[in-house]
């Protein structure tokens, strides 16, 4: 095998001559200026897509559970089978569509995704639903890596980059929110069917997006990697599942042992293969890049702690504040406000500060506002308990989700963005189950030793410390960002 690209102090990626490679034919010429427009649109459909589908039916699970009469378990597996497949099938899909073709690719996971949507919405029991939650899984995994993929393929790096990176940092963080809104007002007004139909007509302007890409041919010089890819779906599907389960059933009950050992050890035999494939799903010499690796691993820290503080704040102003599933929505408008303000600094100061400063400080700041967040009890207000940490944590986490995005596809050709955008984004769906599982435990345990369990103070008591826990995790990944090259003007 050829030696693969070399990366200099700074981050940037070099031939072997010392010089940064040039973009492909059709990655960056005439065609993707004219065509921008519709790049963006379909990166930011995608993404809002596949993030408002990860928080979207939460809201909804109690009338889901009453009209179709589901059990606990049965419940859970409503949430559980989308993270699963999405999370096992993430590297996959990135890597397919790098080597079959971006938009094609793409627009295979929309109309997955948009048929699934439509069958869970006719779902009358439990199982259907479930898999039609598996299939839309399955959708994303396809789709989702390629969003990413688009901006690194097709807007080299400075400021054209860093504003694309805005808008789909915008649409991640955007989705996440507002499908914790749009869940309490759809199921208010229009049912909980209506949480899943609401996806078929926003896939449907994405596909109407991805038709006006630019055409990308598939690369025949390049062997799929089929052992990569079955190794690689199959740890990363039993590693989820192992961290699903973890909260409803126990770390010590077999399935969750059985799932979370299986899932290490066939990942183990993912990275020995890799090592000696010719053309590999994820060149392992990428964590070597250390902007890569501190993208990845704040990725992974950062959804932890905010799919698990998204749960937490609804259950916090639900059972402990007294509002309804409406009211519970709207009051997450803040976040997207803080967010979009973070977003459009980051966006604005990334190409003259660079990706670690803000990843650092906007790490930093969206901890702060999830520790406000931890100090909420009975008696407090939307003013007092929400309202100013959903501020500082929008800001924080917005301008971090924009930098996250750079230093994760700064130096790397455009052939490889599929691969490069599976990866994060698989570390980031990994630490989101990781974060509900784990944090959600502590909750419970913190809820369960309370001199009265069911009381409304014991509830804010351990919903306080899984917030705490929250913004411990996102003080971390942002201090590890450290390890990031420092920027250096060019």
């Amino acid at each position: 095998m050829a030696p693969g690209p070399a990366h200099d102090p700074d981050g940037s990626e070099k031939t072997a001559s010392g010089v940064a490679p040039p973009p492909k034919d059709g990655d960056r010429g005439p065609g993707t200026v004219r065509r921008a427009g519709w790049i963006l649109a379909c990166v930011v459909t995608v993404q809002f897509l596949v993030s408002l589908d990860l928080s979207l039916v939460n809201v909804a699970l109690p009338a889901v559970q009453n009209d179709l009469r589901l059990s606990a378990s049965t419940l859970n597996w409503v949430v559980v089978a989308y993270v699963i497949v999405n999370g096992g099938f993430l590297l996959a899909g990135g890597r397919t569509g790098d080597l079959l073709g971006r938009r094609r690719v793409l627009a295979a996971g929309l109309v997955l995704f948009a048929l699934a949507s439509v069958a869970g919405g006719l779902a009358t029991t439990g199982w259907p639903l479930v898999a039609a939650r598996a299939l839309q899984g399955l959708g994303a995994a396809a789709a989702s890596p390629v969003a990413l993929a688009l901006v690194t393929a097709h807007f080299p790096e400075g400021p054209a980059r860093a504003r694309a990176l805005g808008l789909w940092a915008g649409a991640t963080v955007a989705g996440g929110a507002v499908g914790v809104v749009a869940s309490g007002v759809l199921t208010e007004t229009l049912g909980w069917r209506a949480v899943l139909l609401v996806n078929v007509p926003i896939a449907a302007f994405g596909l109407l997006a991805a038709a006006r890409l630019p055409a990308d041919r598939a690369r025949r010089d390049v062997r799929p990697d089929v052992l990569g890819a079955v190794l690689a779906t199959s740890g990363m599907s039993l590693l989820v599942l192992g961290v699903s389960v973890a909260d409803s059933r126990g770390w010590t009950a077999p399935l969750t042992l059985g799932a979370l050992t299986a899932g290490l050890a066939v990942l183990a035999a993912f990275v020995l293969a890799e090592r000696r494939a010719a053309d590999p799903l994820v060149r392992l010499g990428l964590f070597a890049h250390r902007a890569v690796l501190g993208a990845n691993v704040f990725g992974f820290l950062i959804t932890a702690g905010q799919l698990a503080s998204f749960y937490f704040v609804s259950l916090h102003m639900q059972r402990v504040l007294g509002f309804d599933a409406l009211s519970t929505g709207l009051a997450f408008l803040p976040f997207c406000l803080g967010s979009v303000a973070g977003m459009i600094a980051a966006t604005r100061t990334l190409a003259r500060v660079g990706p670690r400063a803000i990843l650092v400080g906007g790490g930093l700041v969206g901890a702060a506002g999830m520790a406000w967040f931890g100090l909420g009890g009975p008696g407090g207000t939307f003013w007092s308990d929400v309202l100013g940490p959903s501020l500082v944590a929008g800001v924080g986490i917005g301008a971090s989700f924009v930098a996250m995005g750079s230093a994760a596809t700064t130096g790397v050709p455009a052939e490889d963005a599929g691969m490069v955008s599976g990866l994060l984004n698989g570390f980031r769906l990994v630490g989101g189950a990781f974060g509900l599982a784990v944090l959600g435990t502590l909750a419970t345990t913190v809820t369960g030793h309370a001199a009265d369990p069911s009381s409304a103070a014991a509830a804010s008591a351990g919903y306080n410390a899984g917030l705490l826990a929250a913004a411990c995790l996102l003080a971390a990944g942002a201090l590890f960002c450290l390890v990031i090259p420092g920027h250096r003007r060019t």
